[in-house]
């Protein structure tokens, strides 16, 4: 991760705490822009969108990050979770459910094969 955008993240994670969710989202924004690959922003940013009722905006931003990480369970989980927030109830629960089905898989691909 470059410098920029960690030290961009960590103003954000801070903002997000102190609950200044709207000023959180613009460090996250900006961590990303330094960054697109710098995953923990692209979370904050959902979170902070969400925070501040921003909710369709939070939804975008999911879709992004599932865009960049189409496998990650968490960012289909954070999709979810904004959906469900943004009252779209039918959506969120696919959402969750793509989540499940992508932890499973990893679960599976990580246990030990047992020989028949």
């Amino acid at each position: 991760m470059h410098e920029s955008a960690e030290m961009l993240l960590e103003d954000g994670m801070n903002l997000l705490a102190e609950g200044r969710a709207g000023e959180a989202a613009t460090a996250f924004r900006d961590a990303i822009r330094a960054d697109e690959s710098c995953i923990e922003a692209h979370h904050g940013l959902i979170r902070a969108l969400r925070d501040s009722a921003q909710l369709e905006q939070s939804v975008a931003a999911a879709v992004a990050l599932i865009a960049l990480t189409p496998d990650d369970p968490l960012a289909h989980a954070a999709l979810s979770i904004s959906l469900q927030t943004a009252g779209h109830v039918p959506e969120a629960e696919a959402a969750a459910g793509r989540a499940r089905i992508l932890e499973w898989k990893r679960e599976l691909a990580a246990a030990p094969h047992e020989e028949p």
